[in-house]
């Protein structure tokens, strides 16, 4: 990508402080820019905002952006996706967790939805790359072709994880410009931009569930839940131990609302065939071996025999080595050399080769 003023870029505002940057750096480097922001749901539909529709993609954030927009003296546009994000995004979490796994649906939305519909839209406005305030740099690999993701100079904010399932299309008209920025030097610009959110607070709650409270969020999507689920056995060492309030309120790990047993105990186990959750102490949740199906491939077209790698199983993890092996199209194995901690079916595990990813999944099993 060149310095031109031939070229537009559309840069995808959410209101708060990175998009907002990522617009004004492209700005000041003499691209033509303009600001594209999606509305995926109404607080009123999600419910448990109890500050109103103040949360990412809401309107306060599209206000924001537009405000933003106004300052960098660029245009900025609203995309209404609100029917496919529910029928995409909120429908797969409701699904997954009904299904007994705990889905990552913020790598759904990028995938599906931001550098897919969204990036579209932007194209048909005129737009030649689509750009993002995340934390990842980005390159086209000069012998393969191909374009692969990298991690972020600022390690606490990489989130390279978050962007695995993001298609070699879109990436090829991609852009991630704080790649290279550490947060506190993104703050600072945003100073020196004279950006009225300079100093907004990161939410870290899911867009969809501003009250982070996940039980009453699936309790009102789905009618009746509690009264079916509820009850449920709870199973140590084999036998009943006490019930719980249903299954899908519990995710591999947790430790609240499982009762008193002497000593730490925590979910090993989901059944939702039979509404039974498994608990035991921390030892027993370390696994070395999972399955992982929807593979997309960045740095490497697919394996035919085994690879090495370094893989992380959620966001905040940290990458470890593992052997990858191939078990059918689009779905392999990932072995790690020393045992992983509460492995989760429905997260993704993404493998790196040093700063680069090699490839990214969901994790469909845990094997023993």
């Amino acid at each position: 990508m060149y310095n031109s003023k031939n070229i537009t870029v559309a840069v995808a505002m959410s209101g708060g402080v990175d998009s907002s940057v990522a617009a004004a750096l492209l700005v000041r480097k003499g691209f033509k820019v303009f600001g594209i922001t999606m509305k995926t749901y109404d607080f009123f539909e999600v419910g448990g905002n109890v500050n109103g529709d103040t949360n990412c993609c809401d309107m306060k954030s599209v206000l924001t952006a537009r405000e933003i927009s106004e300052k960098l003296n660029i245009e900025h546009y609203v995309v209404n996706l609100r029917d496919e994000f529910n029928d995409i995004v909120i429908k797969n979490f409701i699904d997954e967790y009904l299904d007994g796994r705990t889905p990552n649906p913020c790598v759904l939305c990028n995938k599906a939805i931001k550098f897919n519909l969204l990036m579209k839209k932007a194209f048909e406005m005129g737009a030649h790359f689509f750009a993002t305030g995340h934390y990842a740099r980005l390159y086209k690999d000069a012998q393969t072709g191909r374009f692969v993701i990298s991690r972020a100079k600022d390690k606490k904010k990489d989130q390279s994880y978050m962007l695995w399932a993001i298609t070699q299309d879109a990436l090829s008209k991609s852009v991630f410009p704080l790649g290279e920025l550490t947060k506190e030097k993104v703050r600072n610009l945003a100073v020196e931009f004279n950006l009225q959110n300079a100093r907004k607070q990161e939410s870290f709650e899911l867009c969809f569930i501003p009250d982070n409270d996940y039980e009453r969020f699936l309790s009102e999507k789905v009618s009746g839940l509690k009264e079916k689920i509820q009850g449920g056995e709870i199973i140590l060492d084999g036998k009943k131990v006490g019930t719980h309030k249903g299954y899908p309120f519990y995710t591999i790990g947790q430790r609240r609302d499982l009762g008193s047993y002497g000593r730490k105990m925590y979910v090993t186990k989901i059944n939702p065939d039979t509404n039974t959750v498994y608990i035991g102490t921390d030892k027993d949740l370390y696994r070395r071996c999972l399955i992982a199906k929807d593979v997309n491939w960045i740095k490497i077209p697919k394996i035919i025999s085994e690879i090495k790698g370094k893989a992380k199983i959620r966001y905040k993890d940290e990458a470890e080595s593992a052997s990858i092996s191939m078990i059918e199209d689009n779905k392999i194995m990932v072995k790690f050399d020393e045992p992983k901690r509460a492995i989760t079916p429905g997260q993704s595990v993404v493998v790196y080769d040093d700063e680069d990813i090699l490839l990214g999944g969901v994790i469909e099993k845990v094997l023993d």
